[in-house]
């Protein structure tokens, strides 16, 4: 028998076929604003050695400069007296770069008062939406047309759903620090145990997740304004969290009711929380004679949530 005939006799199961596509496991998501958290204890031995024409004189010289960081364009500066042991004194950065946020980083090294300051700590991270909805939605679509992933034409349908979603959410890529009194940064990974690991489960289901997760959050509103970055690659966690409210309680509310949440309970790791009241430039003076300085948000400011 010639063996063309015996190909086309041989059972239909011994024929191979192709593997069914799947949508990709990870999904789209949108950086902004490059953010840099530093954390410092004061030399306060040191400092009130100085006299006082000297620690007026520093201190001067470290207001202005932090009045103009303040009404960075790019997002601007935060000064926060910070609670605790952990450290003293807190500077938030929204920046456009990472080359921004590193001349921010010298510019206050250079100040008299960087011989004062002990840095104990520092994140780094960039804004991170991500887009659980919109990916799963894309996919699905692309997938029932015969468009194979990975394919030029699902490449370029993939830009163009970034492209489209980060015009739309542009407010929220560029932030700029928000104004409320009271801060509570933390970082945290997702789970990547042997029982329970977020990066084995299908997208679907962290879609289904995270859209759950989103919920609680959408209740505060109005109370708190939250910030994720992105830090995979750039730092030792994979998340920074900024949350910001008028009313500290608010943070202990909306963290403690997502505990209950699957994405938390099952699949979340928390790093150490740092918790800090805001202040302005004009009030360095005040912070660095032992007081708790005023703080009056900023004219025109932007509203929670």
């Amino acid at each position: 028998m010639p063996p063309q005939e015996v190909a086309e006799k041989a059972p239909p199961h011994s024929r191979l076929s192709p593997a069914p596509m799947v949508a990709p496991a990870v999904p789209l998501t949108l950086d902004g604003s490059s953010v840099l958290h530093q954390m410092f204890r004061v030399r306060w031995t040191a400092w009130k050695k100085l006299s006082e024409q000297q620690r007026q004189s520093i201190v001067s010289e470290a207001s202005a400069a932090w009045a103009g960081l303040e009404n960075h364009p790019e997002g601007g500066s935060a000064l926060f007296s910070q609670l605790g042991h952990k450290g003293d004194l807190i500077a938030v950065h929204f920046r456009r770069s990472f080359d921004a946020l590193n001349e921010t980083e010298m510019q206050l090294a250079r100040l008299e008062l960087a011989e004062y300051l002990e840095p104990s700590h520092s994140y780094v991270s960039v804004v991170e939406l991500g887009l659980y909805e919109s990916s799963v939605q894309l996919y699905e679509s692309l997938l029932e047309k015969g468009i194979e992933p990975g394919s030029p034409q699902w490449l370029q349908a993939e830009q163009e759903k970034k492209e489209e979603s980060a015009q739309a959410m542009a407010p929220r890529l560029w932030p700029e620090v928000p104004p409320h009194r009271y801060l509570c940064f933390y970082p945290m990974d997702k789970k990547r145990g042997e029982v329970n690991n977020w990066y084995e489960e299908p997208i679907q289901e962290r879609r289904r997740m995270m859209r759950d997760h989103g919920m609680i959050g959408r209740r505060y509103a109005g109370k708190i304004k939250q910030i994720i970055s992105g830090s995979i690659g750039f730092d030792d966690w994979e998340w920074g969290v900024d949350l910001f409210a008028d009313d500290p309680l608010n943070f202990k509310q909306l963290i403690y009711e997502m505990r209950f949440d699957e994405a938390s309970s099952k699949y979340a790791l928390f790093g150490p929380f740092y918790i800090a009241l805001r202040f302005q430039a004009s009030e360095l003076g005040t912070f660095l004679a032992g007081k708790t300085p005023p703080y009056a948000p900023p004219k025109n400011s932007e509203s929670a949530g």
